[in-house]
């Protein structure tokens, strides 16, 4: 099963014929840049679409904590995102409560263990809006 970084190498070298599909869902490679070290951190993560822009869960399976991406996004929102063969650079945000309360259904019935995340945990687990540039 992939997952993690074998799942990143993949996906980037085969242009997404391994890692795109996973169990049932889409998969994007969303690479960041560490907001401490300035290296590039790639990751894999189950996407929605709206329109022309991407969607994502920045749930980490509900724990306390948002995720490493996540953060590294706040702190610089140009990424590069692949779909993929599609390799682009894109902007980050986080949706406003309103877009969330329109995208989270959606994203939830893509992988619904979501609900079960924001169960689980007392943050507001993020929504991201990928937004090619």
């Amino acid at each position: 099963m992939l997952y993690g970084a074998e799942h990143v190498r993949r996906y980037v070298e085969t242009d997404g014929r391994e890692g795109h599909d996973w169990r049932g869902a889409q998969v994007l490679i969303l690479t960041t840049t560490g907001r401490r070290t300035g290296q590039q951190r790639s990751t894999p993560l189950i996407y929605g679409q709206a329109g022309d822009d991407y969607t994502v869960v920045a749930s980490m399976g509900g724990a306390p904590e948002h995720p490493q991406w996540y953060r590294n996004l706040v702190a610089d929102p140009t990424v590069r995102v692949q779909v993929k063969g599609d390799v682009f650079t894109a902007e980050a945000r986080t949706a406003t409560e309103e877009e969330k309360a329109r995208l989270w259904p959606e994203m939830a019935r893509i992988w619904p263990d979501y609900d079960e995340y924001q169960a689980k945990t007392d943050r507001s687990i993020p929504l991201v809006i990928l937004r090619r540039v």
